[in-house]
C-alpha cells in the first residue's frame, strides 16, 4: 500500500547498516511485503562498497515468528516478488558479514534467518522452536541453513517435535553463536563483535565467508581451491597494506573504530550455550 509504514526499517551509522523487522501486528512474520523490503535492504547493502557490516534485528519481544500463515491460507493477489529461499540465499551470499541481533523469540522461518547470518546472539529470555510440524508442515527450506549450523542430533530433536528451547541450548546446538544475560549484554556483545569485524580487511572477510563451503568439497579439490584463494589474497592490495602495517607497527587503513569515534579495539565475548508465543510459523 502506498504510504504504508515500512515493515523493514533501515538505518546507517558509518559503515554499519541495521535492518530492523518492524511488523508488530504479526510479530515480525515473514509476509510478502516484509520479504520484499528485506530483500531490497540486503541488496542495497550488498551493492554499497562503503558498507562493512549488516545487522539484522527486530522490534518488540519477537525477532521473527515465521512465515505469515494468514497469507498462506489467503494468498494476496499477484506473484510474490521475493521468497524466503531467495532472502536466505541473499544473506548467505553477502560479501559483508551479517550479524543477527536476536532481540526476542524465534519461530519457524525466523530460525532460517538466524542460521543464514554469519554471527547470531540472543538474550537468555529468547526462545526458539521449529514449529512447522505443529501446523502440519516440515521445516524444509530452513533446514538448508539450519543443518549447516546445528548438529544433526539437535536438529532432529527439535525439528521433529516442535518443542521450544532456550537461548543457551540454541548456542550449544550451534544455532546461535552465543547467549547473553539480557538486552544490555546483547547490545554490548553486538558492539564488541562489530568492532572486531571493522578491524578486519573487507576483502579478506568476504573470502573467509566462503571457506566453509569450499572445504566441504572433496579433499584434493578443496586444497586446490583453497590455494587459489590464498594466493589471490596474498597478491592483493589489502594484504600488502596489512603486512606493511604490521611491520611498521601501525593500524591498517581499513580499520574503523567502533562505536564511531571510540579509541582502541574491542573483542566479542559471550556465554555459549535462554518460552513465548509468536504469530506466524512455517517455512
Amino acid at each position: 500500500m502506498t504510504g504504508a509504514a515500512p515493515l523493514v526499517r533501515q538505518a546507517r551509522e558509518g559503515p554499519v547498516v541495521t535492518l530492523t523487522l518492524d511488523s508488530p501486528a504479526n510479530r515480525n512474520a515473514l509476509s510478502r511485503r516484509l520479504l520484499v523490503e528485506l530483500a531490497s535492504g540486503l541488496s542495497e547493502a550488498q551493492s554499497d562498497p562503503e558498507v562493512r557490516v549488516v545487522l539484522l534485528t527486530g522490534t518488540g519481544s519477537t525477532f521473527c515468528s515465521g512465515v505469515d500463515l494468514t497469507e498462506r491460507l489467503h494468498p494476496p493477489a499477484g506473484e510474490p516478488r521475493a521468497t524466503l529461499p531467495e532472502v536466505l540465499s541473499a544473506i548467505v551470499a553477502m560479501p559483508q558479514p551479517v550479524v543477527a541481533r536476536v532481540n526476542g523469540h524465534v519461530r519457524a522461518g525466523g530460525m532460517g534467518l538466524v542460521c543464514a547470518c554469519d554471527v547470531a546472539v540472543a538474550p537468555q529470555e529468547a526462545t526458539f522452536a521449529f514449529s512447522e510440524v505443529r501446523v502440519g508442515v516440515a521445516p524444509a527450506v530452513i533446514a538448508v541453513p539450519a543443518l549447516r549450523r546445528m548438529g544433526r542430533r539437535a536438529f532432529d530433536r527439535y525439528a521433529l517435535t516442535g518443542d521450544v528451547f532456550d537461548a543457551r541450548e540454541a548456542a550449544v546446538s550451534g544455532l546461535l553463536t552465543a547467549a547473553v544475560d539480557d538486552t544490555e549484554a546483547l547490545d554490548a556483545w553486538v558492539d564488541a563483535v562489530v568492532g572486531s569485524l571493522l578491524r578486519s580487511a573487507p576483502t579478506a572477510v568476504a573470502a573467509t565467508k566462503g571457506l566453509p563451503d569450499l572445504v566441504a568439497r572433496r579433499w584434493d579439490d578443496a586444497m586446490d581451491a583453497a590455494e587459489e584463494v590464498s594466493e589471490g589474497l596474498f597478491g592483493a592490495e589489502a594484504a600488502a597494506e596489512g603486512m606493511a602495517a604490521f611491520l611498521e607497527r601501525r593500524t591498517p587503513s581499513w580499520v574503523v573504530e567502533w562505536p564511531l569515534g571510540a579509541e582502541g579495539s574491542s573483542g566479542a565475548q559471550g556465554s555459549s550455550g535462554g518460552e513465548g508465543s509468536s504469530g506466524g510459523e512455517g517455512s
